[in-house]
């Protein structure tokens, strides 16, 4: 993809299927974009841009892979399950604390051999400690590649470049909508269906960006001149929703818990508390509206994630909602 090389090693294109319980409950043409069921790890948007990644650490010789992200990282657990199958170690570090137990994404990184540096903020830069990790590893002889938070950047982002390309040819029109975190998905799928019949989506779901468009900007531009797009736009082009945050980052909400029920007892499809969840729950607010009208094609990007699920946090509040369901005879 634009001259640059990726290790392929996932079963594309993922899956689009229609959701026909969940079509007649809310009015809607639902598909899901099935990208919760790439290989290795539990599955999730991150390999995609991982196959990129990992050429690029092969082709230097890496045996480490570094990466960032929060203690239940999704991205740092897939980066530990590419680096166990190529045979590399692999270390995450977190600006964050300790949650009291190994437990959801956390345990899977400790179980596929990832070391988890936890560090909580006190006003040390993240990237000072990404560089105190990666020279301890580099003294005791490893190459380490670093790979950024979410594996967002212009490498990374080809990943959902291609999956736009699949959309493309699998549904050729509709109203995708997506996760917005690090921006790498959403930014591929936007490059990648810019000029089609599809309209895209995003939901940010978390208050990481002053100015989210902005942001976004600066990642196409970033894109745009690594790929040698002949693409112009402004950042009022980028339809991307800052006011389904919610309060917060990973944050137990009732109405996302919601969401994640309707969608397992509509179709047995397990959404998780930070990502998907609060971006169907988005979904559902905005066809409440009336935004999204009746009978409108909606194209949902799984991104995975279910891991969350056995958080703390979130497990707690879901035994409190659900435990009224569980009989002992």
């Amino acid at each position: 993809m634009f001259g640059y090389e990726k290790e392929s090693f996932l079963h594309l294109p993922t899956p689009i299927h229609y959701l026909p319980s969940l079509s007649k409950k809310l009015g809607v043409e639902f598909y899901m974009k099935r990208d919760d069921l790439t290989e290795f790890g539990a599955g999730g948007n991150k390999l995609r841009k991982l196959e990129y990644f990992v050429h690029a650490a092969k082709k230097k010789g890496a045996t480490t892979l570094l990466t960032v992200g929060g203690a239940q990282t999704n991205h740092g657990r897939l980066t530990a399950a590419v680096a166990a199958k190529f045979g590399m170690k692999c270390v995450i570090v977190a600006m964050d604390e300790y949650p009291g137990e190994l437990s959801a994404n956390l345990l899977l990184d400790r179980i596929m051999g990832a070391e988890v540096v936890l560090h909580k903020e006190n006003g040390t830069d993240l990237m000072d400690v990404v560089e105190t990790v990666k020279k301890r590893y580099e003294d005791q002889g490893e190459v380490v590649f670093f790979i950024p938070m979410g594996g967002s950047n212009a490498l990374g982002d080809l990943g959902y470049y291609e999956c736009a390309l699949e959309l493309l040819e699998q549904v050729k029109d509709g109203r995708v909508i997506v996760t917005v975190g690090s921006m790498g998905t959403y930014m591929g799928l936007f490059c990648g269906l810019h000029g089609s019949d599809f309209r895209l989506t995003g939901v940010l779901i978390g208050p990481f960006y002053e100015d989210v468009r902005e942001y976004a900007l600066t990642q196409f531009t970033q894109c745009k001149a690594a790929w040698n797009l002949d693409l112009n736009v402004t950042k009022s082009e980028f339809d991307i929703r800052d006011n389904y945050i919610r309060g917060g980052y990973n944050n137990p909400v009732k109405e996302v818990r919601e969401a994640i029920y309707e969608m397992a007892r509509a179709e047995g499809i397990l959404l998780d508390p930070c990502y998907t969840g609060k971006t169907y729950a988005a979904v559902r607010d905005m066809i409440a509206s009336g935004e999204i009208k009746p009978g409108e094609k909606i194209v949902f990007i799984h991104t995975g994630g279910f891991p969350g699920l056995y958080t703390h946090a979130h497990r707690i509040e879901m035994e409190r909602e659900l435990i009224d369901g569980v009989t002992i005879l």
